[in-house]
């Protein structure tokens, strides 16, 4: 697709980021661009140094953002929503305007992970505890260690610490962020603080730390090809079931709504 390659021309290259396709569920718009798309996109968005909110969707974030108008005002002023749940990439086919694939926010790392080698981005990992986040920055060392980790730390810091905690990643100066901190808090700070930050990319990847440190196991391949990947998840971790019991809700409501969903 022509509107997300990278071009040698700026201005052509800053038309391109606003060129992104999309399909609105409850207001939340999503990208239909495929993964080397959207790899290709925010390479783009480095080499020009345009903060961007990158946050990688579930039907549970979008059954929040309908509760909360707050949630959904932030969610609508991301630079980008890419589908990363099963559900979404399935309510958006359900509508008749099918996105190109699922992105999954894990394998998204991975693969901006490829091209930072090739490029020497620096990265900053912020969340999870001590011993998973030093574990995963240390398991990327190990894959990628041509990517520059300049910033490490736990994401267990109160409110009082926010300036604390963005003053180091500025004075860091990452290309891409990655925040993995608690579901009701990860994209609403990055949302917060983004222009602050000033970060190209600043990504919330959810639980991606802990399978990156090995203290989750990534769901098997069967499992993947099944969409099943959020019941793995819940035998891992089953005290999210009341989480996922928003799962079978989303998808009746999608069902229900046809019509409408894409016209919130």
């Amino acid at each position: 697709m022509s509107s997300t390659s990278i071009t040698n021309s700026e201005p052509a290259a800053l038309a391109s980021l606003q060129a992104i396709p999309k399909v609105r569920i409850y207001g939340v718009p999503i990208s239909k661009m495929s993964m080397k798309q959207t790899v290709d996109y925010l390479a783009n968005v480095i080499e020009l140094k345009k903060p961007h909110q990158v946050i990688t969707a579930n039907p549970i974030m979008v059954m929040a953002a309908q509760d909360d108008p707050s949630y959904l005002s932030m969610m609508q002023r991301a630079e980008l929503i890419v589908p990363d749940g099963t559900g979404v990439v399935w309510a958006a086919n359900h509508v008749g305007q099918p996105v190109a694939e699922r992105v999954p926010g894990y394998d998204l790392i991975h693969e901006l992970m490829k091209v930072g080698e090739k490029k020497s981005w620096k990265v900053y990992l912020l969340g999870a505890s001590d011993e998973v986040i030093q574990a995963a920055a240390e398991k990327i060392r190990t894959l990628y260690p041509k990517v520059s980790l300049v910033g490490v730390r736990n994401g267990y810091f109160k409110d009082a610490e926010d300036a604390e905690v963005i003053r180091a990643i500025v004075d860091a100066a990452p290309d891409l962020l990655l925040v993995g901190r608690a579901a009701a808090n990860q994209e609403p700070w990055i949302g917060k603080y983004k222009e602050q930050l000033g970060v190209p990319v600043m990504m919330g990847v959810g639980g991606s730390f802990d399978v990156l440190s090995g203290k989750l196991k990534r769901a098997p391949v069967l499992f993947q090809k099944l969409r099943l990947e959020w019941f793995y998840r819940l035998l891992q971790e089953p005290w999210r079931y009341k989480r996922m019991l928003l799962l079978p809700k989303f998808a009746m409501k999608v069902m229900r709504d046809k019509d409408n969903v894409t016209k919130s």
